[in-house]
C-alpha cells in the first residue's frame, strides 16, 4: 500500500510552506493550516488500528515528520507531538481511547513530565499545576500533563493501588495558556507554558507510560516511548537541514557575490560543502532507518527493546539532530550576506536547527550515556 500518510502531506506540502512566514509571525500553526494536515493523519500516527489508527510503521511515521518539517519546522514539530501522545492510546481504559483519540479530528498534546500535583479524590484526582513546552497545545483536542500523585499536603503519598505518576487528559477548553513563547526558533510551534487549577479529571482518564501494562498489545506499545520521541525530533530536525540544502542550491543558482560575475554556485567551496551537507543528511537518516527498523522488527514480533536497541535509536537520533544544525549552519554561511534577513528560509532553518538540538532527548550531554554503556559502565538505563 505504500506510507499513504506520506503521499497525502507531499501534496499539501507546498502549500503550508507558502504560510510559513506566517506561521512563525503567530507563533503558532493557523487553524486553517491545522484543518489541511488533520485529514492526512499526521498528528495521530501512533493510534492503533483497532482505533482506526492510520497504519504506519514507526520509520514511516519518521517519513512523515521529516516530510512536514521540510515544509515547515513547526508543522512538523507539531506533527511529531501529536503522534508521540497519540502513543498513550494504547495504555488508555477502551472508554477514554475510543474518546480521546478514536476519531480522525483528534489531535493530542502535553508534556509528560510531572510538574503539576494530583490529589486523589472520589472518582478521580484533582489536579493543579504548570506544564512548559506545551507545542501545538492550542489547537489540540485534548492536552495532557504529566503530574505527581500528593496528599492533602502536597507530599508525595502514591494511591494503595500504585497510582504516582500519572499522564493526565483533559480537554483544550479547562486549560489556561500562558503566552510565553518567544523564542529564537521553531516559534511557530506555540510550545508556551499552559496550566490548570483544582481541576478534576475522571477515574482512569490518565496513562502510566513505563508503570503499569498497556491496555493495548500491539507495535506500538511495545515501541520504546523515549526513542520514538527522540527518533521524531530527529526526524523534524533532517527535514529542516534538507530544507536549508535546498534553499542554498536555489539561492546559488541566483546570486552573484559582489564583485563577481558568476553565481554562487561557481564557487568551490560552495559546491564542497552543498556535498559535504547531503552526505551528512543521508548517514544520519540511514543510521536512525536501520536502529529503528530493528526496533520496530521486535516490536512486531512482540518482544521488548534490549537496552542495545533503544541505546542505537538514541545514538542515531541525538547524532542525526546535531548534524542536521551543522548542515543548516554551512548552508546559513554559504549562503552569506542574503542569509541574515528574517526573509531568507535560510535564516530560519538555521534559527530551527539549533532550537531543535537543544530538546532533552536529543540534546549534545545524551552522548556521554550512550558511550558508557558501549563502555561497558554502569549507567542507569532507565529512561532510554
Amino acid at each position: 500500500m505504500g506510507n499513504q500518510v506520506l503521499d497525502a502531506v507531499k501534496q499539501i506540502g507546498p502549500a503550508i510552506a507558502a504560510r510559513s512566514d506566517e506561521i512563525e509571525r503567530q507563533r503558532r500553526l493557523p487553524l486553517d493550516v491545522v484543518e489541511l494536515i488533520k485529514p492526512t493523519g499526521a498528528f495521530r500516527m501512533c493510534v492503533p488500528e483497532d482505533l482506526d489508527g492510520p497504519g504506519v510503521t514507526a520509520w514511516e511515521s519518521l517519513e512523515v515528520m521529516e516530510e512536514l518539517a521540510y515544509h515547515d519546522g513547526a508543522a512538523g514539530w507539531c506533527s511529531m507531538i501529536g503522534s508521540t501522545t497519540s502513543l498513550m492510546s494504547s495504555w488508555l481504559p477502551d472508554q477514554y481511547a475510543q474518546e480521546i483519540f478514536g476519531t480522525r479530528d483528534a489531535i493530542g498534546g502535553g508534556f509528560a513530565m510531572p510538574t503539576a500535583h494530583a490529589v486523589p479524590v472520589d472518582g478521580g484526582l484533582r489536579v493543579s499545576g504548570r506544564w512548559p513546552w506545551g507545542s501545538g497545545t492550542q489547537h489540540c483536542t485534548w492536552i495532557g500533563g504529566g503530574c505527581l500523585v500528593v496528599d492533602g499536603d502536597g507530599r508525595p503519598s502514591p494511591r494503595p493501588d500504585g497510582l504516582i505518576s500519572p499522564f493526565v487528559f483533559f480537554p483544550r477548553s479547562e486549560a489556561e495558556f500562558i503566552d510565553n513563547w518567544d523564542v529564537s526558533g521553531l516559534s511557530g510551534t506555540g510550545s508556551g507554558d499552559y496550566q490548570v487549577t483544582d481541576l478534576f479529571i475522571p477515574e482512569g482518564r490518565w496513562a502510566q507510560h513505563g508503570l503499569d501494562e498497556p491496555v493495548r498489545h500491539n507495535s506500538w506499545s511495545q515501541l520504546s516511548f523515549y526513542g520514538l520521541l527522540a527518533c521524531g525530533v530527529a526526524a523534524c530536525a533532517v527535514g529542516i537541514g534538507r530544507r536549508a540544502v535546498a534553499e542554498l542550491v536555489d539561492l546559488a543558482g541566483e546570486k552573484k557575490p559582489q564583485g563577481s560575475s558568476r553565481s554562487l554556485a561557481h564557487r568551490a567551496a560552495v559546491q564542497a560543502d552543498v556535498a559535504i551537507a547531503e552526505a551528512k543528511l543521508s548517514a544520519g537518516w540511514s543510521f536512525m532507518k536501520t536502529a529503528i527498523d530493528g526496533a520496530w522488527a521486535t516490536a512486531e514480533e512482540g518482544g521488548v527493546q534490549t537496552t542495545e536497541q533503544k541505546r542505537l535509536l538514541r545514538l542515531s537520533a541525538t547524532q542525526a539532530t546535531q548534524t542536521s544544525a551543522e548542515v543548516a549552519e554551512l548552508m546559513y554561511k554559504a549562503g552569506g550576506g542574503a542569509a541574515v534577513y528574517r526573509t531568507s528560509p535560510l535564516q530560519r532553518t538555521f534559527r530551527d536547527a539549533f532550537v531543535a538540538t537543544q530538546h532533552a532527548m536529543v540534546a549534545p550531554r545524551t552522548f556521554e550515556t550512550y558511550g558508557r554503556l558501549r563502555l561497558g559502565l554502569e549507567t542507569d538505563a532507565r529512561h532510554l
